[in-house]
C-alpha cells in the first residue's frame, strides 16, 4: 500500500503545471483566477490540478468573504509528505533562475499588485486598505443552492475529464451519465466519486461526437471545456442535441478564442477556442433553438475568457432561413 502511495504521488509532483502551482502557493495564498493570470492556463485546468493537490493533501482552501484562496498547506501528520515536501521547498528555493520561475514571479507581482488596488478602491470607511466583506457570502454555495432549486433532472456531461464539474451537478440532479475517451481519466474519476460517496453517476467510454447514450435520454446535455478539444465540435454539439429529449437544454462552457497557440502541444487543445458569432452558429447548425451566446469578463485579466452558451432542443427541428 505505502509503494502504491508513493508512486501515485509522484505521478502527481511529475507535472509542470502542479509544480509551478505549489511553488506559487508555497509564497502567497491565491485564488483560481489570480492562479490562471500567473500560470497562463485555462481556468479548467487550474481547477483540475488543484483539485488533485488537494485530494493528495498538498493543498487547502481558506475562505475569506466570497473568495477561496488555496495555499499550499502539507499534512504535518502525514508521513509521506514531510521528506517530499522539504525537498520540493529545497527545489523551489534553488529556481530562482529558471525563465519559467522568472515569468511566473514577474506575473506574480502584478497579481498582487492589482488585489492591493482593488482593496484599496472597494475598502471600507476607515480607509484600512482591507475589503469589506459580508459575513456567510459564498458564490460558491449560492450556485450549489439555486442547482437544489432545479428539478431533479437526468443530466449527461460530455467530455467529463476526471469528474470535478460531473460531481458538483451530481449534487442537485437524479442521475448523471458522464462519457470520456480516456479509460485512466474514468478510473480517477470514479475514485474520486467513491472517496466523496456519490453514487448517482455512471460513468462511460466514448467520444463527445459519437457517446454511448441512446437518444433522448437526457434533461440536460453539458459541454465544458470539451468542444475545443473536439474533433469535429459541431458533431459533438449535434451529439448533445440528440441525447437530450425534446424541450431538453445543451449547456456550453469553452474558451473564447485566443491566440495561444502553445496549448495546442502542452495541453492538445485542437480549437484555440470560439468566437461567439461562430458558436452560435453552430448551435443552430446543431438543431437548437432560442441559442443565447455571451462571453464573460475573465479576458481582462487573463488571456482566456470562458463562453456561456444555451439552446434548446425544438419539437421539430428548425429550418435555416
Amino acid at each position: 500500500m505505502y509503494v502504491k502511495t508513493a508512486s501515485t504521488l509522484f505521478r502527481l509532483l511529475g507535472d509542470e503545471a502542479r509544480l509551478r502551482l505549489l511553488r506559487l502557493l508555497s509564497q502567497e495564498r491565491l485564488n483560481v483566477s489570480e492562479l490562471t493570470a500567473v500560470l497562463g492556463i485555462a481556468q479548467s485546468g487550474v481547477s483540475r490540478h488543484l483539485g488533485l493537490l488537494r485530494d493528495a493533501g498538498l493543498v487547502s482552501e481558506e475562505r475569506e468573504g466570497g473568495f477561496t484562496f488555496m495555499r499550499a498547506t502539507p499534512d504535518e501528520q502525514d508521513a509521506r509528505l514531510g521528506p517530499v515536501w522539504s525537498l520540493l521547498q529545497t527545489r523551489f528555493d534553488a529556481a530562482g533562475a529558471d525563465a519559467i520561475v522568472r515569468e511566473d514571479q514577474a506575473r506574480l507581482r502584478q497579481v498582487l499588485q492589482q488585489r492591493r488596488d482593488n482593496a484599496e478602491t472597494h475598502g471600507g470607511a476607515t480607509g484600512s486598505g482591507r475589503r469589506q466583506f459580508v459575513p456567510g457570502r459564498s458564490w460558491a454555495a449560492w450556485s450549489r443552492g439555486l442547482g437544489l432549486l432545479l428539478p431533479r433532472h437526468t443530466v449527461v456531461d460530455l467530455g467529463c475529464g476526471e469528474g470535478f464539474l460531473t460531481l458538483e451537478v451530481a449534487r442537485w440532479a437524479a442521475h448523471v451519465i458522464a462519457v470520456d475517451r480516456s479509460a485512466p481519466v474514468l478510473e480517477r474519476a470514479r475514485d474520486l466519486a467513491a472517496r466523496r460517496r456519490i453514487a448517482n453517476v455512471e460513468w462511460r467510454l466514448g467520444e463527445i461526437e459519437q457517446p454511448p447514450i441512446e437518444p433522448g435520454a437526457a434533461d440536460i446535455a453539458l459541454l465544458s471545456q470539451a468542444l475545443h478539444h473536439a474533433e469535429d465540435p459541431l458533431q459533438a454539439l449535434r451529439a448533445a442535441t440528440r441525447v437530450v429529449h425534446v424541450q431538453g437544454r445543451v449547456l456550453v462552457l469553452d474558451l473564447l478564442a485566443h491566440r495561444e497557440e502553445w496549448t495546442r502541444e502542452r495541453l492538445g487543445d485542437r480549437w484555440l477556442g470560439f468566437e461567439p458569432d461562430a458558436l452560435t452558429r453552430m448551435m443552430s447548425d446543431a438543431g437548437l433553438v432560442d441559442v443565447q451566446v455571451g462571453p464573460d469578463d475573465d479576458a481582462a485579466v487573463s488571456p482566456f475568457g470562458v463562453l456561456t452558451a444555451i439552446g434548446t432542443k425544438p419539437a421539430t427541428r428548425a429550418r435555416r432561413k
